[in-house]
């Protein structure tokens, strides 16, 4: 993860969740209408793969991964998992397929400093990573079977 470390991280950290919140959006543009799985895939890129884990009237939690291999259980990375927030127009990792949720590593409020720039780090990764999906035009469709 990054060690770009901003000096006011929760304002940065805001800004940097709405921006994925749209960069998200402009990656999958029918994220709301996906059920439960999808595929995004472009030419000559590892497919994408979307899964919904979670959805309420103003959140959406799903799962963002690649595969690099033809067995879908072979190599997804990274997995990320996202909760969306509809009417914030936000998007905010919960964790990623290497490092574990911010609320099972940080159980002390007083950590606050910590758990911010945990979720910094997490939410930068995703930021890259998007920028990274998006040089592309990835077409999500709605998957059959997994």
């Amino acid at each position: 993860m990054s060690l770009l470390q901003p000096v006011n991280t929760s304002h940065c950290l805001e800004k940097l969740c709405e921006s994925n919140y749209q960069k998200l959006f402009c990656l999958i543009p029918e994220l709301c209408t996906f059920h439960s799985h999808a595929t995004g895939e472009t030419a000559s890129k590892p497919t994408l793969y979307l899964k919904i884990i979670d959805r309420s009237k103003h959140t959406l939690t799903v799962e963002l991964s690649h595969r690099f291999d033809t067995h879908l259980e072979k190599f997804i990375a990274p997995a990320v998992k996202i909760r969306i927030y509809l009417d914030a127009s936000m998007a905010e990792v919960l964790k990623d397929h290497a490092r574990n949720d911010v609320s099972k590593i940080y159980k002390n409020p007083a950590q606050s400093v910590e758990i911010m720039n945990y979720k910094w780090r997490l939410n930068y990764f995703l930021q890259k990573w998007l920028d990274h999906c998006l040089q592309t035009e990835y077409k999500f469709h709605t998957l059959r079977t997994l």
